[in-house]
């Protein structure tokens, strides 16, 4: 992987991160009451998606040594996912995001760290759209010969650190955030601007997957 790849994949976490989805709330629920507990859950969380990095790791480098024809497809197949995510996110993140920020809202309960840290692991590991998501953007940056499971960690690594430090600093300032969240303009300017670059860099897949 080159360094302007990294940039890249970088770029896109960075997006997909601030774009409110379940776990944003879910830590947004636990923070209002117990920052430390949304701390946890945000750690969980992180923990969780490099659990799914290294189970798509897995599955590649197998498919990638059966057949090379195959894992192309699999490349074509991503390409679409992500320019159907990008799309599909503008369509429903208003919507989702008002459901969820009503059910963050009506829900105080106290969580203890455990409990948080749980939740948040939970919350990942049972999310098959997160597992889709490596699918898709992993094949894209293993270079000719490169290693497969060691890149899928790698890029993990990056989306999982990313992950945390924003979860974190929604926990610590829960309340702020959910307000800051909820500005129709702000909103409107994450979802435009995530589901962009990930429509673009779906039709760029495609691109690249028809010219080899």
């Amino acid at each position: 992987m080159t360094f302007t790849s990294l940039l890249a994949f970088t770029g896109l976490c960075l997006l997909l991160s601030v774009t409110p989805g379940p776990d944003t709330f879910l830590v947004l629920r636990i923070a209002l009451n117990r920052p430390r507990a949304g701390i946890a859950a945000a750690a969980g969380s992180g923990l969780a998606a490099l659990v799914w990095a290294a189970l798509v790791g897995v599955g590649l480098a197998a498919i990638l040594e059966e057949s090379a024809e195959v894992f192309r497809w699999l490349k074509i197949a991503g390409g679409i996912y992500l320019v159907y995510l990008g799309v599909s996110t503008l369509v429903k993140a208003r919507r989702n995001g008002k459901n969820a920020s009503a059910e963050a809202g009506a829900s105080r309960t106290s969580t203890g760290i455990p409990a948080g840290f749980a939740a948040g692991a939970l919350s990942t590991l049972l999310n098959p759209k997160v597992g889709l998501f490596y699918l898709a953007v992993v094949p894209q940056f293993i270079p000719q010969g490169g290693n497969t499971m060691l890149t899928s960690m790698i890029l993990g690594s990056i989306e999982a650190v990313i992950a945390f430090g924003y979860l974190t600093a929604v926990a610590l300032a829960a309340a702020k955030a959910m307000v800051w969240l909820q500005r129709p303009k702000v909103s409107t300017m994450i979802e435009r601007a995530s589901s962009g670059m990930i429509a673009a860099l779906g039709l760029g897949v495609l691109t690249s997957a028809a010219r080899s």
